[in-house]
């Protein structure tokens, strides 16, 4: 059985057990307005999600309850680990500050914790329009980027995020260093024109698993920097946005290769780009891209479906002296099919010091 199918398997069984688990009432709940949370969102409900949080992450099977209502929410860190496992049910908004001064480097974290579940219909609403207006890094590399990353998962293992809503966020997702992760029916939303907003971003991390979801954004649906491996990414409807990203890789030191990625069953529609494999050149590490399948890939309107690009630069102030070192080999492209917005509907830029190995095109159309 290829490592793929079992990361699929694994990613069912954990949601399923999780639900029944809940299902069973033994759960202990601990609602944030009974810490003094005010669903007025205005109020600075900080503290209450915290001290809800301190309690259940201390029971087995504890739930933090977010109910109906908008709660304001100026930063938590959500730390582990924890007694057992825990759940966070959402049903309301929570709120981001609108003060684009705040020196965060992210909104909501979730630190330290193994078989967490994130559930519920609630939103995550990340009021990143308040910082946009003052993020020019996509026009220079002389830039300081605004506070972006709304929730961010650092060293979570065995965890399962399913139902929420992320909505202008100034950066959604972001995944460092977790392992045996899902993300099941996930919708981010966000403005064609909204800079840097990615919808989720995967580092350092193994066995995450993104499905049945909806994103739509100014940047990249999805992207996978260094370290990321054995990912998995299905029925997800991209766009608009910047498609789904490999990269950009190369242009910091100690990066690691990223190994295993299938991304099937996916469909684009009014995007920059499709499917795309990135990286900078000159490069500052020689790490690998390998072993990569882009399968059954429906595309509407798009203005690059697919990219190999090794002389990625997405500033005009960028030096284009030098040659990637980025390896990349073992990438399959198999019945990408649809309509290209522009007349290039395949680009391949391979860089002359290490060229691309054994890329193949299969059944596009």
């Amino acid at each position: 059985m290829d490592s793929m199918r079992v990361f699929s398997l694994w990613a069912s069984l954990v949601w399923f057990l999780g639900i029944i688990s809940y299902a069973h009432g033994q759960n202990k709940i601990f609602t944030v307005t009974d810490y003094g949370a005010v669903a007025d969102g205005k109020t600075d409900s900080s503290k209450a999600f915290l001290n809800a949080w301190k309690e259940a992450c201390a029971t087995d099977g504890g739930v933090v309850a977010v109910p109906l209502g908008t709660f304001f929410v100026s930063g938590a860190s959500f730390e582990g680990p924890c007694n057992g496992e825990t759940f966070f049910r959402t049903e309301g908004t929570l709120r981001a500050s609108s003060d684009p001064s705040l020196d965060q480097d992210y909104w909501i974290l979730f630190d330290e914790i193994d078989r967490l579940t994130i559930f519920g219909n609630g939103t995550f609403y990340g009021n990143g329009e308040s910082a946009w207006l003052h993020n020019q890094c996509d026009k220079t590399l002389a830039c300081k980027k605004p506070p972006t990353q709304s929730i961010k998962f650092h060293n979570v293992r065995n965890s399962v995020v399913r139902g929420i809503n992320s909505v202008n966020s100034k950066f959604h997702l972001n995944l460092h260093k977790c392992e045996n992760v899902l993300l099941k029916n996930v919708d981010i939303i966000a403005p064609v024109d909204s800079p840097n907003t990615d919808g989720i971003h995967i580092g350092k991390s193994n066995g995450i698993v993104i499905t049945a979801s909806r994103i739509s954004t100014g940047d990249d649906c999805i992207s996978m920097g260094d370290g990321s491996t054995n990912i998995n990414i299905t029925s997800v409807w991209c766009g608009p946005g910047h498609g789904i990203s490999i990269g950009s890789l190369g242009k910091y030191k100690n990066e690691e290769d990223v190994v295993g990625i299938t991304v099937k069953n996916c469909t684009f529609s009014d995007t920059n780009n499709g499917l795309r494999v990135k990286t900078w050149a000159p490069s500052s590490m020689p790490v690998t891209v390998s072993t990569v399948t882009f399968a059954d890939i429906n595309v509407n309107n798009v203005e690059n479906p697919i990219i190999v690009d090794q002389y990625y630069c997405p500033h005009s102030s960028c030096s284009r002296k030098g040659e990637s070192e980025v390896g990349i080999k073992d990438v399959k492209f198999i019945n990408v099919r649809g309509t290209s917005a522009t007349e290039v509907a395949v680009d391949v830029q391979c860089s002359k010091v290490r060229p691309c190995q054994d890329i193949q095109f299969v059944g596009l159309i």
